[in-house]
């Protein structure tokens, strides 16, 4: 209790700093149009268009206010908002990913969003991406787009060797050997960065922490034996050896989409390049399944994507107008725009139409999306990835076993999340 009332202290404190030197336009009229500022984080080239011309569309549609769009490049935009949120500078609006939302939430930088403007429509939304955009019981943004992890894979090739997209990763193993055997193909490439590790986690019922207990749970016997079946994926028949490289990423991306291996995980993001390549030049060649499960016989894969977060520290006219803006962008018509021209996966339902749809890769992937499992609403979830990524690259490459990689994790994260036992 005593640390909720002294947090709570805190994020007032910042929310009065901040809301001193808020509002970062200086031209600003008492009679003019009201001008906020948006941080956009998203892919300046291929992204950003579609967006600058919806903000054109919101400026036509509320004369009352313009919009300053800001392209801000996505692994500076996390420290460039903190730094700017403690004084005069903060734009009005950021596409924050979602694992930053919590914890600019707790610093205070983030408006409460329940109850306003921007979330009228709340219900229109996908529930578990409502969840992931809260910390402590209040919404701290507006789910924009949102991605997750599936298992993707070669209709072809898995119909050459008579097998179906499997349910368990032990229906992986025996698929991946049929395969080879069938094509000459390796069924399978597995990736060594832990995001991609996660969906063993949540198959075995575990996670890399217990938020509720306050505990480390990477070296629990559950992690392990999660972690042991990702280990397991690098060696067998048809399941091809762990990369380590630098270039780990591209080189398995460049062989499923030429139909060198018959099958990945991999999220959303990458539904345009798969086009790209030789073996999905027919779209329709291109299959997606959710992630396969674990022991626990449940799948899961951890979900991504970006939010739509109001800067607490703007002053009232610019938070009213910063609301109205998120409800535009957010709105049903908005995100049916933005799947169109950019291939990413809406946060609503209602934004799933026909002309979505009949993208089989935006398709394929909202079939999925119930597997997705929000992340725990904890300020540092994010950075834990961090110690992950090091020891298990470790781990795939032999360098070190698999316990002593997971117990490096585990102290290693110890020193992020200091209130927590191991």
């Amino acid at each position: 209790m005593r640390r909720g009332i002294a947090a709570t202290a805190l994020v007032a404190s910042l929310a009065l700093a901040a809301t001193a030197c808020g509002g970062d336009d200086s031209s600003d009229s008492s009679d003019g149009p009201v001008t906020i500022t948006w941080w956009d984080t998203s892919n300046a080239t291929n992204e950003a268009p579609t967006y600058q011309a919806l903000v054109k569309e919101f400026e036509a549609a509320n004369k009352g206010i313009k919009v300053k769009y800001v392209n801000v490049p996505f692994d500076q935009a996390q420290n460039k908002f903190d730094t700017a949120a403690g004084s005069k500078g903060a734009p009005d609006v950021l596409r924050s990913e979602v694992g930053w939302t919590p914890a600019f939430a707790k610093k205070g930088f983030f408006l409460p969003l329940d109850g306003t403007e921007a979330l009228t429509e709340q219900s229109k939304f996908k529930p578990n991406l409502i969840e992931q955009a809260k910390y402590e019981g209040k919404t701290y943004g507006v789910p924009f787009t949102t991605d997750t992890l599936a298992l993707v894979y070669n209709k072809a090739l898995f119909e050459k060797a008579g097998v179906e997209a499997p349910k368990t990763w032990d229906d992986l193993k025996k698929a991946a050997a049929t395969i080879k055997a069938k094509t000459g193909v390796d069924g399978y490439w597995g990736s060594t960065q832990s995001y991609y590790a996660q969906s063993f986690l949540y198959g075995e019922g575990a996670d890399t922490v217990d938020v509720d207990a306050k505990k480390i749970t990477v070296t629990s016997p559950a992690a392990k034996k999660g972690y042991a079946t990702w280990q397991s994926l690098f060696n067998g028949k048809g399941l091809h050896k762990a990369d380590t490289t630098a270039d780990a990423y591209a080189h398995i991306q460049e062989a499923f989409v030429n139909g060198k291996v018959a099958s990945i995980i991999q999220g959303p993001w990458e539904i345009t390049n798969f086009y790209k390549g030789s073996a999905f030049k027919d779209k329709n060649n291109l299959g997606i399944a959710t992630v396969p499960a674990g022991s626990s016989g449940k799948a899961g894969a951890p979900t991504g994507g970006h939010n739509l977060s109001v800067y607490a520290g703007s002053d009232e006219a610019h938070q009213k107008a910063a609301l109205k803006f998120v409800n535009f962008m957010t709105s049903a018509k908005a995100q049916e725009t933005i799947a169109l021209k950019n291939n990413t996966l809406p946060t609503r339902d209602d934004a799933y139409t026909a002309k979505v749809k009949a993208d089989p890769g935006i398709a394929g992937y909202q079939t999925v999306l119930s597997a997705a499992q929000p992340r725990p609403a904890l300020p540092e979830y994010s950075s834990l990835w961090g110690p992950l990524d090091d020891e298990l690259l470790k781990v795939a490459g032999g360098k070190v076993s698999l316990d002593e990689g997971l117990s490096n994790a585990e102290t290693a994260i110890a020193k992020l999340v200091p209130d927590f036992s191991k």
